[in-house]
């Protein structure tokens, strides 16, 4: 798929630009939650955003593009909250600290879990957009491993292996626990993940 078929066409430079552009969007993160991403069609967002199909198009000029804007901004809204957490600085002990992590990330999920499931299940990823979800991992891995070769609590020998299994385990399950078409209760899943990987990185 071409890289430019999945660029906004339009960048607003006004408020009202702005505003519509993000109608578009949130008319169609309701429009793919609600049928999918095969059945959810461009007519679908542009009646939902109240707009015609033709205003749509000036912004956007298929329905993946809007698609890798949804993405993208999940995305890119996990890495800025744990850059926050990161600079508000940590808990003392090992245990709070993945708390906060694995807490981040179930929050990054629990919001609209259908649409979650379309954007990374359903819809293709285009390269472009696969290339900036690994660069955003690989940050996050970095930091990870920061953490625990700081850290006094911690045991496992190979850190770097570690960091990538600790990462890899909260977004895998999360994903899958939350986001899933049968999510768990959310407060025995943080403690019991949260328990979990404690034992791993102090054992």
């Amino acid at each position: 798929m071409s890289s430019t078929r999945l660029q906004p066409r339009k960048q607003p430079r006004q408020d009202r630009a702005e505003n519509t552009r993000q109608r578009i969007l949130d008319a169609a993160a309701h429009v793919f939650a609600d049928f999918g991403y095969a059945a959810g069609t461009t007519n679908r967002i542009a009646e939902r955003a109240d707009i015609s199909i033709g205003s749509l198009y000036q912004y956007f000029p298929n329905k993946d593009s809007i698609l890798v804007e949804l993405m993208t901004a999940h995305t890119e809204e996990g890495f800025a909250v744990i850059q926050r957490h990161l600079a508000a600085g940590l808990p003392d002990s090992i245990e709070d600290t993945l708390r906060v992590f694995v807490r981040a990330a179930i929050d990054n999920h629990r919001d609209n879990p259908r649409l979650h499931r379309v954007l990374f299940e359903e819809a293709p990823r285009p390269p472009e957009f696969l290339a900036m979800l690994h660069r955003s991992e690989d940050a996050v891995v970095a930091a990870a491993e920061a953490l625990l070769v700081a850290h006094p609590e911690v045991r496992v020998a190979e850190t770097a292996t570690a960091a990538r299994m600790v990462v890899a385990t909260i977004e895998s399950l999360v994903h899958r626990l939350v986001a899933g078409p049968r999510p768990v209760d959310l407060a025995p899943f943080e403690d019991e993940l949260v328990s979990m990987l404690t034992r791993y990185l102090t054992g």
